[in-house]
């Protein structure tokens, strides 16, 4: 097929949608599907509030339309609800085409947290972005009960891969500068992610984050024993993971929570809330432990052989997330 993704998260953005893409786009090729993406760097832009390092695409609406028809795709997605999506989404209706579209991130709670917009105004705007998609790819179940519970229908399952050549065990360094045990956190350094509660845990050894983001300054100052890297990413991400000893997940609104499969193909055991995403990607594994005391968490999961961490994420992998993708279009 000619498949056509619509996007407002493209690289140099860093986080789960665009690295999700990112793996996605040539596994679709691998399996003989044409890939056009619809991104904003192909359009002038400006910074996205909150969220600077996003651009968001000037003169989607005007451009947008003749870039579909010039694609010629069987079956067009919807992947972000921003100015490329609502673009392409304007252009569908008009042309009466049929188009998916996904649940990529929980702007309802991000907004409350961030602004005290309360959720239920944002999920009425996004409940009627999504109302006219032939499926509302979602990457588990626990999103798709909670997403119902918010009046949305007709969603369909997508889940997610890992990379294990890249992320590796064998990768594992005991020369890192940092005490043990190591407990690691990875993601975007800001209000949503939670990480003021990792790091006023009592635990034993180094705390180290990695990530950039709004709230890294503040949080350094006020958590300076923490060990804060900055960005990191590819093989110098891997080898950390390799090196740490648990991976603490402190989010509770991840739509899935990608860092969780890097952490595992890694060897290293998961700590984390009982919520949407953990939930999913741990459940009754043994590869981590969910529970509500989340330094309780921690401590449990240094306990957990880094074998059994590995086997579990060898079940998630690009080519089946691939090929649910494309069961899950509409054309």
């Amino acid at each position: 097929m000619r498949i056509l993704l619509a996007t407002d998260a493209w690289p140099p953005q860093v986080n789960g949608v665009v690295r999700t893409l990112k793996q996605l786009v040539p596994e679709l090729e691998k399996l003989g599907h044409a890939v056009t993406v619809l991104s904003p760097d192909l359009f002038p832009g400006i910074p996205c509030p909150f969220y600077p390092e996003i651009r968001l695409a000037l003169g989607a609406g005007r451009r947008v339309g003749p870039m579909i028809e010039a694609a010629q795709p069987d079956a067009i997605h919807i992947v972000t609800e921003g100015p490329l999506g609502f673009a392409a989404r304007r252009w569908c209706l008009a042309n009466r085409r049929a188009f998916t579209t996904a649940f990529h991130t929980r702007f309802p709670e991000y907004l409350a947290a961030r602004c005290l917009v309360p959720a239920r105004f944002t999920y009425a705007i996004l409940r009627r972005f999504h109302a006219p998609s032939r499926g509302i790819m979602v990457a588990t179940e626990s999103m798709r009960r909670a997403l119902a519970r918010h009046g949305f229908d007709n969603m369909r399952p997508w889940s997610r891969g890992v990379d294990p050549a890249l992320f590796d065990p064998a990768r594992r360094d005991e020369t890192l500068p940092f005490a043990r045990p190591m407990f690691l956190s990875v993601g975007r350094v800001a209000l949503e992610k939670n990480l003021a509660t990792f790091l006023r845990l009592d635990l034993p050894g180094s705390k180290v984050v990695v990530g950039e983001g709004p709230q890294l300054e503040s949080l350094k100052r006020k958590f300076p024993a923490a060990h804060f890297l900055g960005r990191v990413e590819n093989g110098s991400l891997a080898r950390l993971y390799a090196s740490a000893d648990v991976f603490v997940f402190p989010s509770r609104t991840d739509t899935f929570g990608l860092v969780i499969l890097e952490a595992l193909a890694s060897g290293l055991p998961v700590a984390a809330f009982p919520v949407p995403g953990p939930l999913d990607v741990i459940g009754e594994s043994g590869a981590g432990v969910l529970d509500e005391d989340l330094g309780r968490a921690a401590l449990a999961a240094l306990d957990i052989p880094r074998a059994e961490c590995r086997a579990h994420a060898l079940r998630f992998t690009w080519t089946n997330c691939a090929r649910q993708f494309v069961d899950g279009l509409s054309c």
